[in-house]
C-alpha cells in the first residue's frame, strides 16, 4: 500500500500486485501483430486497449456487465519497465487500488511471460449512468468486491497536469481524427490518445530504451471533425519544480491536446 511518506502526484508509487489474492483478476493471451511497432515492441496504445479489455472481461465474468456497463477513464498512468516483445504470451492482472462511491482506481500489470517484459498501470475510472451520461453510484455489492484489495475508500480526483502554452512550445502539430477512432460514447477512444504519445516518442527512441512513465489525463472529449492539435514542451532537468520536487532532477516532456482554445487532454512523459 502507498504510505504517507511516499511521493505523490506524477511521482506516486503504484500499489504492488497482491499476489496471490483471490480477487486479483488474472488472464493470459498472446501478443499479436497489430499491437507491436516495427521493432516488435508492445505499443502503449495497444497496452491501453488491453487495459480496457481486461476491465470488460472482469465485468462480464463477475456478472456486472449489465448493471455497470459504461465507464470513462479520467487518467491513466503507465510505466514501461521493460519492453514486451512480439510472440510473447501476456499475463494480465487487474485489481482495485482505491475506491469511492462513483469511481475507482484500477491497477493493471502486464507481464511478458517469455521475454520478462513488464508494463505497470493505474487508471482512474468513473462509472457512468446510461441515461444521464453522468457519474453514477457503484452498487454496494460491486463496491464490496473492489474493496477486498484496497483500504483506500475515500478516493478523490486531483489533476496532476496543467496545460502548456502555445507561445513557448517546442512544437505544435495537427493530429487527424479518423472515423475508426470514435467509440460508443461518440468521441475518440482512450487508446487513440496513446497513439499520439507513440507518435511523439517515435522521434525520441532513446526514451523507450529506459524505464519510462507516461501519465495521460482527459479533460474533455474529442469528436469526429475536430481539428486536434498537439502542443509539446520539454522541461529540462532542474528547470522547474512544477511537477513536484521528486521530479526536479529529470527532464519532463508534456503534450497538451487542444481543439481551438479548449484543452482536451494532457500527457507527461519522463524516465523512471
Amino acid at each position: 500500500m502507498q504510505q504517507t511518506d511516499e511521493p505523490t502526484g506524477l511521482a506516486k508509487v503504484l500499489m504492488p500486485v497482491p499476489d496471490p489474492h483471490p480477487d486479483v483478476f488474472d488472464r493470459q493471451w498472446p501478443l499479436r501483430v497489430a499491437d507491436i511497432d516495427r521493432a516488435g515492441r508492445l505499443r502503449m496504445d495497444a497496452a491501453a486497449r488491453h487495459i480496457q479489455d481486461i476491465g470488460q472481461d472482469q465485468l462480464r465474468e463477475g456478472g456486472y456487465q449489465e448493471t455497470h456497463p459504461l465507464w470513462i477513464v479520467r487518467r491513466t498512468m503507465m510505466d514501461v519497465i521493460r519492453p514486451i516483445e512480439f510472440q510473447d504470451m501476456l499475463r494480465v492482472r487487474r485489481w482495485c487500488s482505491g475506491t469511492s462511491n462513483r469511481w475507482c482506481e484500477m491497477r493493471v500489470r502486464i507481464d511478458g511471460k517469455r521475454s520478462g517484459g513488464l508494463i505497470e498501470s493505474e487508471a482512474f475510472w468513473i462509472n457512468i449512468n446510461r441515461e444521464t451520461q453522468g457519474p453514477s453510484r457503484i452498487s454496494d455489492d460491486f463496491l464490496a468486491g473492489l474493496r477486498r484489495t484496497t483500504s483506500v475508500d475515500r478516493l478523490r480526483w486531483k489533476a496532476y497536469l496543467k496545460a502548456g502554452d502555445r507561445e513557448d512550445s517546442a512544437e505544435i502539430h495537427e493530429y487527424p481524427i479518423r472515423f475508426t477512432d470514435i467509440d460508443l460514447f461518440d468521441h475518440v477512444n482512450n487508446s487513440v490518445y496513446w497513439s499520439v504519445v507513440e507518435d511523439y516518442l517515435s522521434s525520441y527512441p532513446e526514451l523507450l530504451a529506459a524505464p519510462l512513465r507516461v501519465t495521460l489525463e482527459h479533460d474533455a472529449a474529442v469528436a469526429l471533425g475536430d481539428k486536434l492539435e498537439i502542443v509539446s514542451h520539454i522541461h529540462p532537468a532542474g528547470s522547474t519544480d512544477r511537477f513536484g520536487s521528486a521530479l526536479a532532477d529529470r527532464a519532463v516532456r508534456t503534450l497538451t491536446y487542444v481543439v481551438g482554445e479548449e484543452v482536451k487532454a494532457l500527457a507527461a512523459i519522463f524516465p523512471l
